[in-house]
């Protein structure tokens, strides 16, 4: 699932290209704000909201793109005197894509298809539609996926009903959500108003901009591991299980270490490694994408030191990386560098190999040998 750095990645792209601070921030040097004409929907399980209707969404100007937790937020200006957004929410296989305008949505991985255009520069929303206003989907072939354009009843497909000094139909892009899942778990949700935005936060605190004693309280608030707290979404926001890999070893704490029993000093160590984990890896991807689009969201990387590294070699002691095999997951970790040399118990192969299961980086080379005897 992307994490908070991919997810910010993907916010800084999307803002560039749909709201931008000025022209030399503008991927296209145009600072003009971008309008949303129509979302066409190529899978009914992809919406997760009747009220507002989708169709409300179509012909207005959007004002800010932000993260919350692991979602990115567009937002579309006032409606009915409160603000209107577009919640995306990734989960595990979703993904960004940014295309030509009026892109066909992507074959069979396609979910949905965001259609921009390039509004004025003062303007506010360039076609006012009311929540009940009726839906009128047709459906069309979009290469192998059914597009399901969504547009208010009476409006033309090209959303040309647009307010008075709004900007004519130019520029842009449309932007492409897919999922390459067979179990469809991303999701797309119209709310209306802040107190309806806030329900999509799982509340957890936003690891950038806590200070120390808030994260302690926050670690000996209630005692678990160390992975699992900082893993979880109403502890704290946008970490998952690459990136907290990455901390802790940053931090040198096991995963497995009780959050009650931490010290002081190492409470303090956890909440720098977290910040400057993330921050590094936020800047360096956005750095590296530039003015192109995200095309390569992973929680795989090769400059990681950790995550998805078993058996590699650690980048500081050379010791071989070691996992933790759990449902459809691995924590990755050194031995060495995190937890004095000693193995943690995997919860598959030490169930396997109960007193057999060794205890040090040396049992464990030792019993490589026997076996290849």
């Amino acid at each position: 699932m992307p994490e908070l750095p991919d997810v910010e990645l993907y916010v800084d792209a999307l803002r560039r290209r749909l709201v931008p601070r000025d022209a030399t921030d503008a991927i296209d040097g145009d600072a003009r704000p971008a309008v949303l004409e129509r979302v066409r929907l190529a899978s009914p399980f992809l919406l997760r909201t009747v009220t507002p209707p989708l169709s409300v969404t179509h012909g207005r100007t959007v004002t800010c793109v932000r993260r919350l937790g692991k979602r990115v937020v567009i937002g579309l200006g006032q409606l009915d005197d409160a603000p209107l957004y577009l919640v995306i929410h990734l989960m595990i296989a979703g993904r960004l894509q940014w295309k030509k305008k009026d892109a066909p949505v992507p074959g069979r991985i396609g979910l949905a298809m965001f259609d921009f255009a390039t509004g004025s520069a003062g303007s506010a929303d360039v076609s006012a539609k009311s929540a009940g206003s009726a839906a009128d989907v047709s459906t069309q072939s979009a290469g192998s996926a059914a597009d399901v354009s969504t547009q208010s009843a009476g409006s033309a497909a090209d959303v040309s009903t647009q307010s008075a000094g709004s900007a004519a139909d130019v520029g842009r892009g449309s932007l492409a959500f897919t999922e390459a899942s067979k179990k469809k778990r991303a999701k797309l949700h119209v709310v209306h108003g802040d107190e309806a935005l806030d329900e999509h936060d799982p509340g957890g605190a936003e690891p950038l901009s806590i200070d120390v004693p808030s994260f302690a309280a926050l670690l000996r608030a209630e005692n678990h591991t160390i992975k699992r707290t900082l893993t979880d979404p109403r502890v704290l926001s946008g970490i998952g299980n690459a990136y907290s890999d990455e901390i802790l070893f940053a931090a040198k704490l096991p995963p497995h270490r009780w959050t009650t029993k931490l010290t002081d000093t190492e409470v303090a160590r956890l909440h720098a490694a977290m910040q400057s984990t993330l921050v590094a890896w936020r800047d360096r991807l956005i750095a590296e994408t530039g003015d192109e689009w995200p095309d390569k969201v992973t929680a795989f990387r090769p400059e990681m030191a950790v995550h998805g590294k078993y058996g590699q070699p650690c980048p500081v002691c050379t010791s071989p990386v070691q996992r933790i095999a759990y449902a459809d997951h691995e924590t990755n970790y050194c031995a060495t560098c995190q937890n004095e040399g000693q193995l943690l118990a995997d919860r598959g192969l030490s169930r396997l190999l109960k007193g057999d299961w060794p205890k040090t980086l040396d049992q464990l080379e030792e019993l490589k040998r026997e076996r290849r005897r």
